[in-house]
């Protein structure tokens, strides 16, 4: 049974930055798994370092649930502790499944809830669960996901653009077939900086570098790249034409980067159309 308190928000709604927080890394890193009749369970496993985030998750859960550590022996260590999160509330889980958390192998199935929600944190809860933060070993301050879900990857390419200005289109990693998004230096200021804001839910040790992250500022040696988006009637020239020398220099471009973007376009590389 649900434990309601007084005026307290409605279990995982999705405008309350804590439960868009929660919903997104519940997606990354949940495991919902069904048994039989109305049985099962909701599960998300975490490095014991990290058992405070899990207690919040119960703490804003109206349902029994509970927070156990374990120590087992791994591939990376011979003595691993977790922290383990159960909840087992068929009307918890009817909820979640609902909004868009899938029961069993998920990875290429979820997607941006089609409820309203509050982006910035959904988006945290992600990359908490799913990303990176911090520097790299030049010392450039970087924020990344790695994704299988293409309506994921989408949905933060959109987003990153309108906060940072930086345009991203990107492929599939031949290797394991996943998308590997990564903003760096000003960029990565600027996101992490929108997505870590004073006082909201995340891991903390994630929250300390995205803070440290707007230390950085740029060496006055290192050279600005600034990317020139392509426009819709470029990417019609470019599949119009057998000509890419002529198009490169009626468009002022370069006649790789006019190649390489007339070979996404035809082999459907490119994340969503441009119309900008």
């Amino acid at each position: 049974m649900a434990e309601c308190e007084p005026n307290a928000p409605q279990f995982m709604d999705l405008t309350v930055p804590e439960y868009a927080y929660m919903f997104g890394f519940l997606q990354a890193d949940g495991h919902l798994c069904q048994g039989a009749g109305q049985k099962g369970r909701l599960s998300v496993e975490l490095n014991s370092r990290d058992i405070d985030l899990l207690y919040r998750f119960k703490h804003l859960t109206p349902y029994n649930s509970s927070v156990t550590e374990r120590t087992r022996t791994t591939n990376f260590a011979e003595h691993h502790t977790s922290a383990v999160w159960t909840l087992c509330s068929l009307e918890a889980r009817t909820k979640l499944n609902s909004l868009g958390l899938p029961y069993g192998r998920k990875s290429r199935l979820i997607a941006p809830p089609s409820v309203a929600f509050s982006h910035r944190d959904y988006l945290r809860g992600l990359i908490d669960a799913d990303g990176s933060i911090g520097r790299t070993g030049q010392g450039v301050p970087f924020i990344s996901l790695t994704t299988s879900s293409t309506a994921i990857a989408a949905h933060l390419c959109t987003y990153a653009r309108d906060i940072t200005g930086v345009e991203r289109t990107t492929n599939r990693n031949t290797r394991d077939g996943v998308y590997n998004l990564t903003y760096e230096k000003e960029a990565a200021q600027s996101l992490a900086a929108d997505l870590y804001y004073a006082g909201c839910l995340s891991l903390g040790r994630k929250q300390v570098k995205a803070d440290a992250a707007a230390s950085w500022t740029r060496p006055y040696d290192m050279r600005i790249v600034r990317s020139r988006r392509w426009t819709a009637p470029e990417d019609q020239m470019l599949l119009q034409s057998d000509d890419v020398v002529a198009v490169a220099e009626k468009l002022g471009r370069s006649e790789q980067s006019c190649r390489m973007r007339r070979w996404r376009l035809r082999n459907s590389r490119m994340l969503m159309p441009t119309d900008e």
